[in-house]
C-alpha cells in the first residue's frame, strides 16, 4: 500500500492502514537490517517522519491523540538518532572534502574526515548494548501501532475534506512563519523549523497525490530539494557545534581553520539558496492550495 489516501475510499480506514503500515515497516527494517544498521535506522526514521506528518494533518480533529503520539514518535526517533549522528557527521565532512576549493583545503578536510571517522568508531565500540536500543525501539513502535485504534475520525466525506484543507493550510502558515524568522535573522533553529514544516508539506503532496498527480509530483520534487538542502544546512550546524564542544578531536589548528571556513561558506551559500526556494514554494501561489485540496477531495469522492 503506497503512502497515499484516495478520496473515493473510506478516509478513516485508509488513515488507520497507512499509520500501521508505516510503523510496521519501521519495525521490519530494524529487525532484518538488510543493508546494515545505519541504513535501517535511516529508513525507520523516514517512516516515523511520515507518520508524524500524517498525525499533524488531522490534528484539529484528534488534538490529544496527535500531541501524545507525536511526543511518543519523537522520543523513538531521538533514541535512534544516538546511533546515527556520529555517522552523519562523517558524511557531512566528506561532503565538504569532495567540494574543497583547492589542494590545501582538500588535504586538511581529508584529515578531518579521518578524525571524525575515528570518533565514530570509538563511539560505536563504547556502546554498551546497541541491540537493546533497537529492541526497546521496536517495543515502543508496537505500542504506537496499538494506539492507532484510538483515532476516531468522525464525519462524512465533506468533513474530511475540510479537515485535510485545515491541516494543509496550518502547515503552510507555519512554514511561512519559519521562513519569515529565517529572513529576519540567521537562526539555526528557524532553519530547522522550516525544514520540519517543509517535510510535512512534502509528505502531504505524496499523501494526497491521487487528487492531482501531475501538480502534486512537481511540488513534491521541489519540496524534496528544499528538504535536502535544509538538511545539509542543519548537518553543517551540528558539525560546527562539535568543533566548539569537542575541539580536542582536531589537533591541527590549520585543519580546523579550513574546516570552519568551509562550513561557513557552504552554510551561507545553502541558506541563500534555501530562502530563494522556500519563497517560491510558500509564496502567494500557496494561498489557495488548501481550498483547492478541499474542492478536489469533494469532487473526486462524490
Amino acid at each position: 500500500m503506497p503512502f497515499s489516501i484516495r478520496p473515493d475510499r473510506s478516509f478513516k480506514s485508509q488513515f488507520h492502514k497507512l499509520a500501521r503500515r508505516q510503523l510496521r515497516h519501521a519495525i521490519d527494517v530494524l529487525e532484518t537490517r538488510p543493508q546494515g544498521t545505519d541504513h535501517a535506522i535511516h529508513e525507520a526514521r523516514k517512516r516515523l517522519k511520515r507518520v508524524r506528518s500524517l498525525y499533524r494533518l488531522v490534528a484539529s480533529a484528534v488534538p490529544k491523540f496527535s500531541a501524545r503520539e507525536n511526543i511518543r514518535l519523537r522520543g523513538i526517533a531521538r533514541s535512534l538518532s544516538s546511533l546515527r549522528d556520529a555517522a552523519a557527521l562523517v558524511e557531512t565532512a566528506t561532503y565538504l572534502h569532495e567540494r574543497a576549493r583547492d589542494s590545501d583545503e582538500a588535504e586538511a578536510l581529508g584529515r578531518i574526515v579521518v578524525a571524525l571517522t575515528a570518533r565514530r568508531d570509538r563511539l560505536i565500540a563504547a556502546r554498551r548494548d546497541p541491540e537493546k536500543v533497537v529492541s526497546d525501539t521496536i517495543s515502543a513502535l508496537k505500542r504506537a501501532i496499538a494506539a492507532v485504534q484510538d483515532v476516531n475520525l468522525k464525519g462524512g466525506h465533506r468533513r474530511h475534506g475540510r479537515l485535510l484543507a485545515h491541516g494543509w493550510d496550518t502547515t503552510v502558515r507555519k512554514a511561512r512563519k519559519a521562513l519569515a524568522a529565517c529572513e529576519g535573522h540567521v537562526s539555526a533553529e528557524a532553519f530547522h523549523t522550516l525544514r520540519k514544516r517543509t517535510q510535512d508539506y512534502r509528505a502531504y503532496h505524496k499523501l494526497l497525490n491521487p487528487l492531482w498527480p501531475t501538480a502534486m509530483n512537481a511540488k513534491y520534487e521541489a519540496a524534496s530539494t528544499l528538504v535536502d538542502l535544509l538538511g545539509r544546512i542543519n548537518d553543517l550546524e551540528l558539525l560546527c557545534e562539535l568543533v566548539e564542544t569537542e575541539h580536542h578531536h582536531f589537533e591541527n589548528a590549520d585543519d580546523l581553520a579550513h574546516l570552519l571556513y568551509a562550513i561557513i561558506f557552504h552554510q551561507q551559500q545553502g541558506r541563500h539558496d534555501a530562502l530563494d526556494r522556500a519563497e517560491r514554494i510558500f509564496g502567494p501561489d500557496a494561498d489557495d492550495e488548501a481550498m483547492r485540496i478541499e474542492m478536489l477531495w469533494i469532487a473526486f469522492g462524490g
